[in-house]
């Protein structure tokens, strides 16, 4: 495993994990059955420690299952072999929400509708609830379209949706599968920048799936880079800027070196995935 500035192989030492941790996957691993019959080895055997209120991200190629291990967290999927265990108040009715890649909305509910969702589930008031909806489609600059339909709306538009319903509920574990992914580059940074906020005065679990370096970076506490499939851990970054962050950190020198050591770590997986495609052809 190749060595690099900043980066941690897994089960060397570096920077203690956190003491109480909220997340433990114990040597998970996940197999497929294809329409073929044939096993696909998707993920692991992996091994993942996520903090308390820590904002983990996690970047690798295309198809290595970085959404699989978020499935397999929120309990949408079982691991083949190992275990994840999660550790809950059981303060919260839904202690755990996902922002999916594919917004996850309903088109037969309004914006509205759709933001109240969980609220609803969590038995609050209509009051509060409707003063709690407001607040997050002002936040996600959707107000003017509280009574559309999503068919009505862009892709970029659906995902802010699906943002706001998830951050409504305020989880104590937030899972987000590329939520940002379908936003073009200006909103992107805002809404990278409006998370960051949020989540620097609320302080939750975030386990945040992306492919962008620069997002990780500017996120995140730590960086835990997959490996091509099956995926694992092979390198975990402990992001060194100090918090409060804002987006001006991306203009920082260190900030782009170690942007750099990233993408140079990621290469040879992302050859790999795709030369692993061609031989399959």
């Amino acid at each position: 495993m190749d060595q690099i500035d900043h980066l941690t192989a897994p089960g060397s030492t570096g920077e203690e994990k956190p003491a109480a941790p909220r997340i433990t996957v114990r040597d998970a691993t996940r197999s497929f059955v294809t329409a073929g019959r044939s096993a696909v080895h998707a993920m692991g055997p992996m091994d993942l420690t996520i903090g308390d209120d820590e904002f983990l991200c996690v970047v690798g190629p295309s198809g290595c299952g970085k959404s699989t291990l978020l499935k397999i967290i929120a309990g949408l999927l079982a691991p083949s072999s190992g275990e994840v265990a999660i550790n809950v108040s059981g303060e919260h009715r839904i202690p755990i929400a996902m922002v999916f890649q594919d917004y996850g909305i309903y088109p037969w509910k309004t914006v509205r509708a759709n933001v109240d969702l969980g609220l609803r589930l969590t038995g609050r008031p209509s009051a509060e609830r409707r003063e709690i909806v407001d607040d997050w489609l002002a936040r996600l600059g959707l107000t003017e379209f509280a009574d559309a339909y999503p068919g009505a709306l862009s892709g970029g538009m659906r995902q802010r949706v699906s943002v706001a319903r998830a951050l409504a509920i305020d989880p104590e574990v937030l899972l987000m599968d590329e939520p940002f992914a379908a936003l073009d580059a200006q909103l992107r940074e805002v809404l990278q920048e409006e998370l960051l906020a949020i989540w620097q005065a609320r302080r939750r679990t975030v386990v945040f799936v992306t492919h962008s370096l620069e997002e990780a970076l500017l996120l995140g506490d730590r960086v835990v880079v997959m490996s091509a499939r099956p995926g694992r851990v092979i390198a975990d970054i402990n992001v060194p800027f100090e918090r409060p962050r804002t987006g001006a950190v991306r203009t920082d020198a260190l900030f782009a070196k170690l942007r750099g050591e990233l993408r140079t770590s990621l290469q040879p997986q992302v050859t790999a995935q795709f030369d692993a495609g061609k031989d399959k052809r």
